[in-house]
């Protein structure tokens, strides 16, 4: 039974690490404010609850894993705020996105060359 707990544990571990690391890069190579918050929130909600699971489950049922879980909750919730409030300011603050609106004879044109 612990050795399934402790493989689970590094899993998560190892998960988080992984999402972390994604997000990371594409903190960097995003090319605007609005695909980087993408990244930022991959990185505040999956790869940080990733983590906090595979600690609550190192720690056992303690005290510690109550803790773990009430840091998680308040990520679970405040990240993906804080994330809309940094990009809707961004956005009235008239930062606009690169991308730009495909026009409809550009969808067709995108559409025509994916089907076979």
């Amino acid at each position: 039974m612990a050795l399934a707990v402790d493989i689970a544990s590094w899993a998560c571990l190892v998960a988080g690490a992984l999402l972390c690391f994604a997000g990371g890069v594409g903190m960097i190579r995003f090319p605007d404010v609005y695909a980087r918050s993408h990244a930022a929130g991959v990185i505040d909600t999956g790869g940080a609850l990733f983590i906090l699971l595979g600690l609550a489950l190192q720690a056992g049922f303690t005290l510690v894993t109550v803790k773990l879980g009430l840091i998680g909750l308040l990520l679970f919730f405040t990240s993906p705020t804080a994330t809309h409030a940094l990009v809707k300011g961004a956005l009235a603050g008239g930062l606009n996105p690169l991308c730009h609106q495909l026009t409809a004879d550009e969808t067709a044109a995108l559409a025509d060359k994916a089907s076979p």
